[in-house]
C-alpha cells in the first residue's frame, strides 16, 4: 500500500496515463496500468486511481468474442481494486462488480457521461450471478476489498451499489456491521443504471424483473459448442473403431472410404442431438412443458430419437432403436441440465436438487444405451 504522502499528480486526459505509470496506483494492481481500457488516473486521498474508458475498442471486442467461444475463458479477468469512471469525487456513487472482464466491459460501456467509482471484487474470473452462487461474490470479499482499497478514506458516504443478481451471495447486514458500508441493490441490467442513479438509487419495478429474450437464452451457445469439440472427436473415433472391428470380424470387409462414410452416418444423429441440447432447448425453453431443465432436454431428445428412428434411418432390428432412445435423450437432458446454473429461473438449492435426481438417471440411461450401441455392431 502506498503512503498517503505522495506528490500532487496532474489530471490527465483520456490519451495520457503517464501519472499512473510513474506512480503506481494505491488501490489496485499495477498490471492494469498498461491495458487498453485504462485512460489515466484520478487523484484521491490515498493515491491515484485508474480511470477507465466507457468505450470498447477492437481489443475489447476480440476478447469478448474469444470468451464467448470459451477460448482462454478462465483467464479473461481484470485486477481487483477501485476504478474511476469520468471524474468522480468523494460523494460519487460506488458500483460493485466482478473481475470477469466481460462483466466489467458490459458495465462500463453503459456508464458514459457519469462520474462514479467501480469497486471490482476478486471473483476468480466468474460473472456476478455465478460468483454469487459460488460464494466468491460475497460478504467476505466485499468487506475485504473495502478495507484493501481504503474506501472509507476516498468517499464521504457509506453506500455500495451491488448488482441485484449478487443478492444470493451477500448478507447486507454483515457487510454493514463489518465495513460500515450499507448495501443497496441496483437494477438487474447494466443499461438501467443511469436511470437508477438519476432516480436517487431507486429502481423502477421493471428494473427488478428478470426476463430472458431469445438472445439472452442463446448467449451461452458458442461456449457450449466449443465444449462439444472434444466429445465429438472421441465419439467419431469410437464409431470408426466399432465399424472397423465389425468389418474385421464380419464377412463384409469395408475399405477406408466406406469406413469413414459409415462413421459419419453413425455420428450424425448424435451431432443433431447436441444441436438440440445446445440450441433448441434454450431457444424453446419457455415453451417446453415442465420446470426441470433436464426434463425439458429429455423431452426434445426423445422427440428427436423418435423422428430419427422412424422417419430418417432405415436400420433394422431392435438394438439400434434401443441405443437411440437411451443415449440421445441422455445427451440432450445433460446439455439442458448445463443451463440450470445460468439463469435466475432456478435457485442454488433447486440446481443441487435437480442434479441429484437427473444425473443418476442420465448416467444410467447413457450406460445402457452404450451397451446397446456396441452390441448392434456385432449382433
Amino acid at each position: 500500500m502506498m503512503s498517503t504522502k505522495h506528490k500532487k499528480l496532474p489530471m490527465v486526459d483520456d490519451l495520457d496515463n503517464k501519472c499512473c505509470q510513474e506512480e503506481q496506483s494505491a488501490v489496485q494492481s499495477e498490471d492494469a496500468a498498461n491495458t487498453n481500457w485504462v485512460t489515466g488516473c484520478v487523484e484521491t486521498a490515498v493515491g491515484p486511481v485508474y480511470r477507465v474508458s466507457t468505450k470498447l475498442d477492437q481489443k475489447d471486442l476480440l476478447g469478448s468474442f474469444k470468451a464467448r467461444w470459451g477460448l482462454d475463458r478462465m483467464n479473461y479477468t481484470i485486477p481487483p481494486g477501485l476504478y474511476a469512471i469520468g471524474d468522480p469525487h468523494s460523494s460519487s456513487p460506488i458500483l460493485v462488480s466482478a473481475n470477469y472482464k466481460l462483466s466489467f466491459d458490459y458495465l462500463r460501456r453503459e456508464l458514459a457521461g457519469l462520474n462514479l467509482w467501480i469497486l471490482v471484487l476478486d471473483t476468480n474470473g466468474i460473472n456476478v450471478w455465478c460468483a454469487a452462487g459460488k460464494g466468491s461474490f460475497g460478504t467476505a470479499e466485499i468487506v475485504r476489498m473495502v478495507s484493501v482499497t481504503r474506501l472509507s478514506e476516498i468517499v464521504s458516504h457509506r453506500t455500495l451499489i451491488l448488482p441485484q443478481l449478487a443478492a444470493p451471495g451477500v448478507a447486507a447486514h454483515k457487510v454493514r456491521s463489518q465495513s460500515r458500508f450499507n448495501v443497496v441493490y441496483g437494477p438487474i441490467r447494466a443499461e438501467d443504471i443511469p436511470a437508477f442513479l438519476k432516480n436517487a438509487n431507486k429502481a423502477a419495478p421493471e428494473m427488478r424483473h428478470p426476463y430472458f429474450t431469445l438472445r439472452d437464452r442463446l448467449i451461452l451457445t458458442p461456449v457450449e459448442l466449443t465444449a462439444m469439440a472434444k466429445p465429438i472427436i472421441i465419439l467419431a473415433m469410437l464409431f470408426f473403431l466399432l465399424n472397423l472391428a465389425s468389418s474385421l470380424v464380419g464377412s463384409n470387409q469395408l475399405l477406408l472410404p466406406s469406413l469413414i462414410d459409415q462413421t459419419f452416418f453413425d455420428l450424425a444423429p448424435y451431432l443433431a442431438a447436441m444441436f438440440v441440447g445446445i440450441i433448441m432447448v434454450p431457444a424453446l425453453l419457455p415453451y417446453i412443458p415442465g420446470r426441470s431443465f433436464a426434463w425439458k432436454g429429455w423431452l426434445l431428445g426423445i422427440l428427436w430419437a423418435f423422428v430419427y428412428t422412424f422417419f430418417i434411418t432405415s436400420q433394422q432390428g431392435w438394438l439400434a432403436p434401443a441405443a437411440y432412445f437411451l443415449t440421445i435423450p441422455a445427451i440432450t437432458a445433460f446439455l439442458g441440465l448445463n443451463f440450470t446454473g445460468s439463469t435466475t429461473y432456478t435457485s442454488l438449492s433447486g440446481v443441487v436438487k435437480e442434479m441429484g435426481i437427473a444425473l443418476p438417471l442420465i448416467i444410467g440411461s447413457a450406460g445402457l444405451g452404450v451397451i446397446a450401441l456396441i452390441a448392434k455392431y456385432f449382433i
